[in-house]
C-alpha cells in the first residue's frame, strides 16, 4: 500500500507472558475480594477471571502493561481469598472499574449480556458499487471556496486510499484539485467521526511538497496480528498538492474522532496546520468487543493502537488539544479571523525589517537580525500580540540588545519619537522665552578642606554653554579689575583666601562676580555633584571635560572624548577636548569625585560614564537612572499597534566602546544622600593611595624570586598610578585587589597576591616556607604522612594517586615488599594521579618519589631542577637520591619502555607542579588533564608602607636544568588537554588504544559459508552479506504497489504486454542492481504477482514504464533507478579514448573540459567537468602539468569548481584526492562494489604521482550543484570526509559511480540502473542517492563568491583569536585562569583548530566552545554588543500587567506563601517600579506564616537587586553584610548589604523560608540562593543550581563585529567556596518538579506537630 508499510514478527515491546512483574496483582485482588453481599461460595469467579485475563494478554493494544497478569491472577485464585459477587451484572462492574483502574484505561469495560449479537460488519468502501460510494462522498465532502479564495473544505469521513482510488480522476478534479487552487484552506473535521487510517497518508502528503522525502507520520500496532503497519507521506499523488506554503486551518471539535483526530493530530505537530475548536473526543485505532470464552461476558478491548512518529505520543484517549481554543460553532470564524491576522505577518516583519536596516545604529547586528527574521519560524503566531512578543525575542535572541523593543498598544501613537527625561523649572522657563543663566545650570563653592564643589543642574547644549563660558570669563574680568580697586582704595575689607581653610567661601549666584572654574582652580580636589542633572544633550560635555583635563602639548592631537553615530544620517561626530579654554583649566593631576543617584540622567550619567572610562574621575553614590536614550518608535506598517522601537545613536567611548543608557555603576555605591561624605572619606584614603603603589613597588624589589622583573613591574605600577589607574579604588579592599590585578597582569604571575588585614597575618613579615608552596627545608612535623591510593586496572595498568608528599610517608608506602609499590613494579604502564596534590611538600620527596622513574644506582643521580632562593642567593640543585630509593624491593619503572602518564588539574599544587613538569621535560611521561594554576615554591608575606595591606611574594625560583634560566610560571600544561574530572578515564583509553594499536589483529574465525563474502565493522563483529538471490525481497512491495497503482488507471482490465516482462524486468535488476540486499525475496514474489495479467492491462506502454518506475523507487527508495519505453533506442558508440587523439586537437578537449585561473589575493580556480582516470592521465599527464597544474601549484588557496562536472571515470578517484594529501601513509578512500562482476575493489590514496602535491596545508573548496553527479561527487565526499576540503553549494545529484541502461528483453522496455556502489572507508556511508551535503549550503551560481568570503574570514581568523586571548587575559573575573585560557586560545591561532571555519556563526560558535572548554564557564562566550539593560518606562497599566504575568503568588493551606517569578529585575532601583510590585505582588505573600519562594525557572538578570531582595528577608535594626563582589577590570571589591529603607512591610527573619531550586536556576537567583544559604536563613529544596556567573560584559574583538560576552565580576571567594561555575547544592536534594511537594509537605508536618 503506497503510503503505508507493514511489519510482521515480534511486538515492538517484549511481552513475556508469564513474568515476575505483578502489575494488576492488587486492582484484580481488589475485584476478586471487594465487598458485597454476603460471600456465596460459587466456582464460575476465578474462571472468568483468568479467562479475562487471557483475552486480555491476546488482544490489548498495550501487553507491555500486561507483565505477569496470569500468573499473578492465578496465584490469587488459589489463595482462596476470592469473594464471590453472586450477581452477574454487578462481577462486571466491579471488573469494569477495576481493570480501568490497573491499566488506566477508561476504553476498557466488562459487560454481562447473555443475548448479544455481534451487528453486521459493514461492507468495505472499497467494495461498495461506484455510483453508491460517489454519493457517500458527495454526503461526507464538500468544498466552498469564500471570500479572497480561501477554501472550506468539510470532511466528515476519511476515505480509505482504496476508496480514493476508485473515484477516478473526476473526484479528484471536483475536489482535490480545486482545493488545491485555493489562496489558502479551512479544513473542517468538526463532524468527522468515521473513517479509514490509510487515508491519512494521502491527506498529509496533500497537503506537503512532492519534493521532501518521504516521511514517517504514524505507526499502527495491531496486537491480535502481531504487527505494525507505518503511515507514510507519499512521493506521487495521482492529482494536484496543496503544498506546505500557503495557509492551513484545521477545524475540531469534541465529536472529532479517530481518523479525523489522526489527520489533525499530524498536521499540528507537523507544524503544518494551526487546530482551532475544541480538544476532541480521543477516540481509538480499533476497538473490539470480544465475548471471553461460552460466558455471557464481554469485555470492550483497544486492539490496536497509533503512535506518532513526530511526537512518540497518541492522540488515543487524550485527544487533540487545539492550537486555539474556542468553541466548536465559533471555531470558523475564529479561523478566518486568524487568517485574517495571520495575513499581517509578513507585510509586519517586512516592516520592522526595514525598519532595522534602515535606523538600527548597531550597523554590525543589521545583518545577522535580517537574516535571523527571514529564517524564524511564525507558525504559531496568531494575533498582533503573539506576533510582537515573538518578533521581540528573536530580536533579543540574537542582538541581546534591550533597546530594540517589539511591543503592541492600542493607543494613537505618533510615527517617530525620541523618549527625553522630564523637564526641569529652569529649562521649562528658557522655552517659554526667558534667557538660560549661569545659575540655572552651575552652583559653585569652595568647602572645608579647601575642596571644590560645583553643583551642575542641567547641562545645556554646546552653544549655549559656550556663551555662558565667555559670560562668565567676561564677568571674571570685571571681577577682578574691581576687587583691585578696592584693594588699593581699603573700602572692601572681605578677602577671600581660598588657601587658609578658615572658613567657607559662598559665590553668589546673583552678582556679576559669578564664574564656575576661577573660584575653584586652587582647590585640592573636586566634587563634581550630578545627583540631580536630569537631562540634556551630548554636545555640551566636552566644555565640561575640558575644563577637568591638562591642555595637549604643542602639536599634539586633541584628546578624543567620544563618538556619537547617527544611523538616521549615517554620519559620525567626534568630540574633542577644546584646543583654547575661555577659563582656567582644572588640569587632570588632581582628584575628581562625582556624585550620582538614581535621578541622574541622559547627559548628566554620560558625563559620569567618561569620567569613568577617562580615568578622570572616581564615582560615588548611586546607579543612575539608564534612561532610554538615542532611539526612535516607529509604528509596524500593515499593523494596528505595533510599536518598533529602535537605536538610532551609538555613543562611543575614547576606547570605542559602546554605550548607551544601560545606567553607571559607581565605584562606591552609597545612597544618594550620603554620597558626599562617602566621597570624603575616599578623599581621605586617596591621600594614601601613592604610598602604598609606591610600598608594593619597593615590597616586590626587595623580595621577589626574580629581581629584574620586579623592577620593571615596580615602575610599570607607579606610571599606572600617574595615568590614573586607581582613581576607581575606594578602600583598602578594592585596592588590594587592584594592586594584585596589575602585579600580576604585569609579571605574568598569578602567585603575586595583595590583601588587607586589620591585624598581622599569621606569618606576617616572614617567608611561608612549607607553608605557602614547596619549600627546600625538611619536611614539616604537622604534613604527616603521604596520602597514597593504588589500584591496578584490566590490561596490566598501573594506579598510583598521591595526594600529599613527605619524605617519611612516601618510604613507608613505597619501600619494602608490602608496599604498594610492589603491586605496581610489573605492570604495563603507570598512570599518576596528582590532580589532589594540592598540599606543599619538601623537595626531598618530590626527589624520592621522581627517582622511580629514573636509573638507579649505579647510574649517577638525574639533576632534576635547581633552586633559586632570593633571601640568601643561594642555588641549590635537586636531585634523585644518590643512594636509590630506601627499602628492599623497590625497583626502578623505566625499564622495558613502560608509559607513565601524569594527571594533573588546576588544583595540582607546588609539589605535584614540580613532580609533573621534572617527568615532562625529561621526557618520561606525558601530563593528561588541566593545566595547573602555578604555585609557589616558598612565599613570603610582607607588610605594606605599616598598612594593613600585606603582599604575598614568591621568594624562590625553579631554574631548568638545562639552561638556568627560570621555569615558566603559569604551571603545568598538559600535553592531552581534558577536564579534571575526566582525566583518568581519558588516560585509560590512550593506554588501552596504545597496547591495542601494538598488538597484530588475531585472525578472524570463517563463520560463512565460502561464497558469502565477510564484512568486519569497526567493533571487529563478523557480518556475513547474504547472497543476492537470497536476500531479495523488494519486488514484493513492489508487486504490490504496482497492483494499487493499477486501481488510480481508467485503462480496461486487459493484457497488452507479454505475461513474463516483469519477470524479466526482475531479473535485470537481479542481476545488475548495486545493491541486492535490497531485492531480498524477489524472485518468489516475482513468481506469484506475474501470474496476474491485470499488471500488464495498462494498454499505453509510456503509461506502463511510468507505473514500474514509481513502483520500483517507492519501494526500494532509489530515485535512481527508471523504467523508459524507448522500443528505437541503441545505446551510443564509446567515445573515442583521448590517447588516440592528436596532441593539438588532445590540448583543445582539455582546455574545454578544464579551466585554470588565478584570482585575487593568489586565489586558484580550478574548473573540471570531467575526471579523467588513472591509464588516461598517465598518457596525458603532461599536458595537465603544463597547462594546468603549474599555474596551481603556487597559489595559496585553491577553489575547485565541480558544479558542472557530470562524468568520470572510477580509477580517477583516488588520484584526484592524492593530490590533497600526503604520500603516507595510505589512505582507504573508498570500496567500490561491481554488481555485474560481483567483485570488490578497494581505493587508496597513492605514494607516486606525476607532478608536485598541492599539499595538506593550503586551504581547498569544492563548489557543488544538484547537477554534479557520480565521480565528483565522490571525490568530493572523500576530501570532505577527510577534513581537508569544504564544499559549498548544493546538495549534488546522488548519482553512482557507474549507472547502466539495460533492455528488458525485447519488449522495447528499458531498465536505467545503478550496477556498481561506493561506500566511503572514511564514513562508513556513502553519498550515493543522497548526494553530497555541502557544508554552506548556498545556491550553485553564488558558490564561487562564498567560497572566497570564506578564504578572506579565515585569513582574519588568527588576529581575532589573538585579540580574543587579549580580552579574555585583562577582563575575566577570575584572573588565575584568564591567563591560562588566553595562553591556549591564542596558541590555537596557528594549531589549524580553526581551519575548517567557514562563517562568522561557525567562528562564534567554535569559539564559544573553546572558551567554554577551557574555562569550564559557559558565560564565556561570543556574543554581540549588548549595552546594559535599561529599565523599563511602559505606561502604569501596562507595567501593573507586565507585573502580573511575571510574578504568580498563592496562598497555600497553613497560610503558606507561595512567590514564584522567573528573572531578577532591576526593580528596587526605581521607587515607582518597587511600588507596583510591593502592591500587586508583595503584599500578597508578606503577612504569611511562612513563604515558599520558587526559582527553579528562574534565569538570572542583574544582580543590582539582589541586596534589596534579600534585605525584605532581615530586620532593619542590622545591617548584614550579604556578599562581596569582585569587578576584574577595576579590580574594586564592594559589599552587597542590606537596605535600611524599604519599598513596603519587611517578611523579616524569624519566619520559616524555603527556596525552590532546579538545574535552570542561574545568574542573580543563584547568587540569591547562595546568600540565602550562606547566611542560614532559608531551607533550600530541589536540585543543584546551574553555576553561572554573574552578568557578563560585552568587548568587542579588535575592530570586528566579532564580540565576546566576559565575566567581570565574581563572589569574593574569600567567604568560602562560591556558586559561580559550580552552582548550589540544595539542603534537601530532590527532583525539581517535585520540589514544591516536598516543601509543602514540610511545612504540613511542621504545623501538625509531626
Amino acid at each position: 500500500m503506497s503510503g503505508s508499510r507493514v511489519q510482521c514478527g515480534p511486538v515492538p515491546v517484549p511481552v513475556p507472558v508469564r513474568g515476575c512483574c505483578r502489575v494488576l496483582v492488587l486492582s484484580l485482588l481488589l475485584l476478586l475480594l471487594g465487598s458485597g453481599p454476603t460471600p456465596v461460595r460459587t466456582s464460575f469467579q476465578p474462571a472468568l477471571v483468568l479467562a479475562m485475563a487471557r483475552v486480555l494478554l491476546d488482544n490489548y493494544c498495550f501487553p507491555e502493561n500486561l507483565q505477569g497478569m496470569e500468573e499473578a491472577i492465578g496465584q490469587a485464585v488459589r489463595s482462596g481469598q476470592i469473594l464471590s459477587v453472586s450477581d452477574r451484572k454487578a462481577l462486571a462492574s466491579v471488573l469494569t472499574t477495576g481493570v480501568q483502574g490497573a491499566l488506566n484505561d477508561p476504553r476498557l469495560s466488562v459487560t454481562f449480556e447473555p443475548n448479544y449479537v455481534a451487528p453486521p460488519t459493514p461492507p468495505a468502501l472499497s467494495l461498495l458499487p461506484r455510483e453508491q460510494l460517489v454519493r457517500l462522498v458527495r454526503s461526507s465532502m464538500r468544498l466552498d471556496v469564500m471570500e479572497g479564495g480561501v477554501g472550506l473544505l468539510r470532511l466528515d469521513r476519511i476515505l480509505g486510499r482504496e476508496a480514493m482510488a476508485r473515484l477516478g480522476p473526476a473526484a479528484m478534479e471536483q475536489v482535490w484539485n480545486r482545493a488545491a487552487r485555493t489562496r489558502a484552506l479551512i479544513l473542517d473535521l468538526r463532524h468527522s467521526v468515521g473513517g479509514e487510517l490509510s487515508g491519512v497518508p494521502f491527506l498529509v502528503s496533500f497537503f506537503w511538497d512532492g519534493a521532501e522525502p518521504p516521511l514517517l507520520i504514524e505507526s499502527i500496532y495491531e496486537r491480535p496480528a502481531n504487527q505494525t503497519r507505518e503511515l507514510w507521506t507519499m512521493p506521487r499523488l495521482p492529482g494536484l498538492r496543496f503544498g506546505k506554503r500557503k495557509e492551513l486551518m484545521v477545524l475540531i471539535s469534541r465529536r472529532t474522532s479517530g481518523a479525523a483526530e489522526s489527520l489533525a493530530y499530524a498536521l499540528k505537530h507537523l507544524r503544518r496546520a494551526l487546530v482551532v475548536g475544541e480538544r476532541s473526543a480521543g477516540g481509538s485505532v480499533r476497538v473490539d468487543k470480544i465475548r471471553i470464552e461460552s460466558s455471557g461476558f464481554y469485555i470492550v478491548v483497544p486492539v490496536a493502537r497509533a503512535t506518532s512518529a513526530v511526537t512518540g505520543q497518541s492522540w488515543e484517549v487524550s485527544g487533540v488539544t487545539p492550537s486555539v481554543a474556542v468553541r466548536a460553532k465559533e471555531a470558523l470564524a475564529r479561523a478566518r479571523a486568524l487568517m485574517a491576522a495571520r495575513g499581517v505577518i509578513p507585510r509586519a516583519v517586512q516592516s520592522v525589517a526595514e525598519l532595522i536596516e534602515r535606523f538600527y545604529a548597531a550597523r554590525d547586528k543589521v545583518k545577522v537580525l535580517l537574516e535571523h527574521l527571514r529564517n524564524t519560524d511564525f507558525f504559531a503566531v496568531t494575533s498582533e500580540e503573539e506576533l510582537a512578543a515573538k518578533l521581540n525575542y528573536e530580536l533579543q535572541s540574537v542582538c541581546e540588545d534591550p533597546r530594540l523593543v517589539v511591543k503592541t498598544t492600542r493607543e494613537s501613537y505618533p510615527g517617530t519619537a525620541t523618549e527625553e527625561p522630564e523637564q526641569t523649572d529652569e529649562v521649562a522657563r528658557v522655552q517659554s522665552g526667558g534667557e538660560l543663566r549661569v545659575e540655572d545650570v552651575f552652583s559653585v563653592e569652595v568647602r572645608h578642606g579647601n575642596s571644590g564643589y560645583v553643583r551642575i543642574s542641567r547641562l545645556p547644549d554646546a552653544d549655549t554653554l559656550a556663551r555662558l563660558e565667555e559670560d562668565m570669563a567676561e564677568k571674571v574680568r570685571s571681577h577682578t579689575q574691581e576687587h583691585q580697586i578696592n584693594n588699593r582704595s581699603h573700602t572692601h575689607q572681605h578677602q577671600i583666601n581660598t588657601r587658609s581653610h578658615t572658613h567657607q567661601h559662598q559665590i553668589n549666584t546673583n552678582t556679576k562676580t559669578l564664574n564656575v572654574w576661577r573660584p575653584i582652580k586652587d582647590t585640592d580636589h573636586l566634587v563634581l555633584d550630578l545627583r540631580s542633572t536630569v537631562g540634556g544633550p551630548s554636545e555640551g560635555l566636552p566644555i565640561i571635560l575640558s575644563y577637568l583635563h591638562d591642555p595637549a602639548p604643542p602639536l599634539a592631537p586633541p584628546i578624543r572624548f567620544f563618538t556619537l553615530y547617527d544611523s538616521v544620517l549615517n554620519t559620525s561626530r567626534e568630540f574633542h577636548a577644546l584646543p583654547t579654554l575661555p577659563g582656567a583649566s582644572y588640569g587632570s593631576q588632581r582628584g575628581v569625585y562625582v556624585l550620582t543617584g538614581s535621578r541622574t540622567a541622559a547627559a548628566g550619567e554620560e558625563l559620569a560614564y567618561l569620567m569613568q572610562s577617562l580615568h578622570r574621575g572616581t564615582v560615588v553614590g548611586e546607579i543612575t537612572a539608564g534612561n532610554l536614550m538615542h532611539a526612535q518608535t516607529f509604528r509596524a506598517e500593515g499593523t494596528l499597534g505595533i510599536l518598533v522601537t529602535v537605536p538610532t545613536v551609538s555613543f562611543l567611548d575614547n576606547a570605542g566602546e559602546s554605550w548607551l543608557g544601560g545606567g553607571v555603576v559607581p565605584d562606591a555605591i552609597v545612597l544618594a544622600e550620603e554620597a558626599e561624605e562617602a566621597a570624603n572619606e575616599i578623599v581621605r584614603f586617596h591621600a594614601e593611595v601613592f604610598g602604598l603603589v609606591e610600598g608594593a613597588g619597593r615590597v616586590l624589589e626587595a623580595h621577589y624570586a626574580l629581581p629584574l622583573v620586579a623592577s620593571r613591574v615596580r615602575g610599570e605600577l607607579e606610571q599606572r598610578w600617574h595615568d590614573g589607574g586607581y582613581r576607581a579604588v575606594v578602600d583598602y579592599e578594592s585596592l588590594a585587589s587592584q594592586l594584585t590585578s596589575d602585579l600580576q597582569e604585569c609579571s605574568g604571575d598569578q602567585r603575586l597576591h595583595v590583601f588587607y588585614c586589620d591585624g598581622e597575618p599569621e606569618g606576617g613579615g616572614r617567608d611561608m616556607e612549607g607553608g605557602l608552596g614547596l619549600g627546600l627545608g625538611r619536611e614539616g612535623g604537622g604534613m604527616g604522612d603521604a596520602l597514597v591510593k593504588v589500584d591496578v586496572f584490566p590490561g596490566g595498568v598501573g594506579y598510583l594517586r598521591v595526594d600529599m608528599m613527605s619524605e617519611s610517608g612516601l618510604m613507608r608506602a613505597l619501600g619494602g615488599e608490602g608496599g604498594v609499590w610492589s603491586r605496581l613494579q610489573d605492570t604495563s604502564s603507570l598512570i599518576l594521579d596528582l590532580r589532589y596534590n594540592t598540599a606543599a611538600g619538601p623537595a626531598s620527596a618530590v626527589a624520592l618519589l621522581a627517582g622511580l622513574f629514573f636509573p638507579p644506582p649505579p647510574a649517577p643521580p638525574t639533576h632534576l631542577y635547581s633552586v633559586f632562593d632570593r633571601a640568601s642567593g643561594n642555588v641549590t640543585r635537586v636531585t634523585t637520591p644518590g643512594g636509590g630509593v630506601r627499602g628492599g624491593g623497590v625497583r626502578y619503572y623505566g625499564d622495558g619502555g613502560r608509559r607513565v602518564l601524569v594527571l594533573a588539574g588546576h588544583m595540582t599544587g607546588a609539589a605535584g607542579e614540580a613532580l609533573a613538569k621534572v617527568l615532562q621535560q625529561e621526557g618520561r611521561a606525558r601530563v593528561v588533564g588541566e593545566g595547573s594554576l602555578g604555585g609557589a615554591l616558598s612565599s613570603g608575606m610582607y607588610q605594606i608602607s605599616s598598612s594593613i595591606l600585606y603582599a604575598a611574594v614568591p621568594n624562590q625560583a625553579i631554574l631548568s636544568p638545562a639552561n638556568g634560566e627560570p621555569w615558566s610560571l603559569g604551571g603545568v600544561e598538559p600535553d592531552v588537554p581534558a577536564q579534571g574530572s575526566e582525566a583518568l578515564a581519558v588516560a585509560r583509553r590512550l593506554l588501552t588504544t596504545t597496547t591495542t594499536a601494538a598488538n597484530p589483529k588475531q585472525p578472524l574465525p570463517d563463520s560463512s559459508p565460502p561464497s558469502s563474502p565477510v564484512v568486519v565493522d569497526d567493533h571487529l563483529h563478523l557480518h556475513p552479506v547474504p547472497h543476492p538471490v537470497a536476500m531479495a525481497r523488494c519486488v514484493l512491495l513492489a508487486a504490490t504497489v504496482l497492483l494499487l497503482a493499477l486501481s488510480w488507471s481508467p485503462y480496461p482490465s486487459q493484457a497488452a504486454f507479454p505475461p513474463t516482462l516483469i519477470m524479466d524486468m526482475a531479473k535485470v535488476l537481479l542481476d545488475n542492481y548495486a545493491s541486492p540486499e535490497r531485492l531480498q525475496g524477489m524472485e518468489e514474489a516475482i513468481a506469484a504477482a506475474s501470474s496476474n495479467t491485470e499488471i500488464l492491462s495498462v494498454e499505453e506502454p509510456t503509461a506502463l514504464a511510468n507505473m514500474l518506475t514509481e513502483g520500483v523507487r517507492s519501494t526500494i527508495t532509489d530515485a535512481r533507478v527508471a523504467v523508459t519505453y524507448e522500443p528505437g533506442y541503441a545505446p551510443p558508440p564509446a567515445p573515442p579514448s583521448l590517447a588516440q587523439l592528436p596532441p593539438e586537437q588532445l590540448a583543445a578537449v582539455l582546455q574545454g573540459t578544464v579551466k585554470v585561473e588565478v584570482l585575487e589575493d593568489g586565489v586558484g580556480y580550478l574548473r573540471i567537468q570531467h575526471i579523467i582516470g588513472e591509464e588516461m592521465a598517465q598518457q596525458v599527464g603532461h599536458l595537465l602539468i603544463e597547462h594546468v597544474w603549474d599555474a596551481i601549484l603556487p597559489t595559496s588557496a585553491l577553489i575547485i569548481d565541480f558544479r558542472h562536472a557530470t562524468t568520470g571515470e572510477v580509477s580517477g578517484i583516488p588520484y584526484t584526492v592524492s593530490y590533497f594529501t600526503a604520500p603516507e601513509p595510505p589512505l582507504h578512500i573508498d570500496t567500490v562494489y561491481d554488481r555485474p562482476s560481483d567483485t570488490t575493489t578497494e581505493l587508496f590514496s597513492m605514494p607516486t604521482l606525476m607532478g608536485q602535491r598541492y599539499g595538506t596545508e593550503k586551504p581547498l573548496l569544492i563548489l557543488v550543484s544538484e547537477h554534479t553527479a557520480g565521480i565528483a561527487e565522490d571525490v568530493a565526499y572523500a576530501l570532505k570526509s577527510l577534513g581537508r576540503a569544504t564544499v559549498v553549494g548544493e546538495r549534488t545529484a546522488g548519482g553512482a559511480v557507474k549507472m547502466a541502461k539495460l533492455p528488458v528483453g525485447d519488449s522495447g522496455f528499458w531498465v536505467t540502473v545503478p550496477i556498481a556502489k561506493s561506500t566511503s572507508a572514511i564514513t562508513g556511508s556513502s553519498w550515493e542517492g543522497v548526494g553530497v551535503v555541502p557544508d554552506v549550503e548556498v545556491a550553485a551560481e553564488d558558490a564561487l563568491d562564498v567560497a572566497l568570503k570564506i578564504l578572506k574570514l579565515r585569513a582574519q581568523i588568527p588576529a581575532l583569536l589573538q585579540g580574543a586571548a587579549a580580552l579574555v587575559a585583562q577582563n575575566y573575573a577570575f584572573e588565575n585562569v584568564a591567563a591560562e585560557v588566553a595562553t591556549k586560545l591564542a596558541g590555537r591561532s596557528t594549531d589549524g583548530s580553526y581551519a575548517m571555519v567557514n562563517t562568522k556563526e561557525e567562528l562564534e560558535v567554535k569559539l564559544t566552545a573553546d572558551l567554554t572548554e577551557l574555562s569550564g564557564d559557559k558565560s564565556l562566550r561570543t556574543t554581540s554588543n549588548t549595552p546594559a539593560l535599561p529599565p523599563m518606562n511602559p505606561t502604569p497599566e501596562m507595567f501593573i500587567a507586565l507585573i502580573k504575568q511575571s510574578f504568580h503568588t498563592e496562598v497555600l493551606d497553613h497560610n503558606v506563601g507561595y512567590l514564584r517569578f522567573d528573572m531578577f529585575g532591576d526593580f528596587e532601583q526605581v521607587q515607582a517600579v518597587a511600588q507596583v510590585i510591593v502592591e500587586h505582588v508583595w503584599n500578597k505573600v508578606v503577612d504569611t506564616n511562612a513563604l515558599i519562594i520558587d526559582l527553579r525557572n528562574n534565569v538570572g538578570g542583574p544582580t543590582t537587586a539582589i541586596a534589596g531582595f534579600c534585605s525584605y528577608f532581615f530586620d532593619a535594626d542590622k545591617q548584614i553584610v550579604l556578599d562581596k563582589l569582585h569587578d576584574r577590570p577595576t579590580g574594586a571589591t564592594r559589599e552587597l548589604v542590606t537596605l535600611p529603607h524599604l519599598t513596603g512591610k519587611r517578611f523579616g527573619s524569624h519566619k520559616s523560608l524555603m527556596v525552590l531550586t532546579s538545574s535552570v536556576t542561574a545568574g542573580a537567583a543563584e547568587e540569591f540562593v547562595y546568600i540565602m544559604k550562606r547566611l542560614g536563613r532559608a531551607m533550600i529544596i530541589g536540585e543543584t543550581t546551574a553555576g553561572g556567573s554573574h552578568p557578563p560584559e560585552t568587548f568587542r574583538v579588535a575592530d570586528s563585529d566579532l564580540f565576546l560576552s566576559i565575566p567581570i565580576t565574581r563572589c569574593d571567594g574569600g567567604q568560602g567556596p562560591t556558586w559561580e561555575g559550580a552552582g548550589v547544592a540544595p539542603h534537601v536534594a530532590v527532583p525539581a518538579d517535585t520540589s514544591l511537594d516536598t516543601a509543602t509537605g514540610i511545612f504540613n508536618k511542621q504545623c501538625s506537630g509531626a
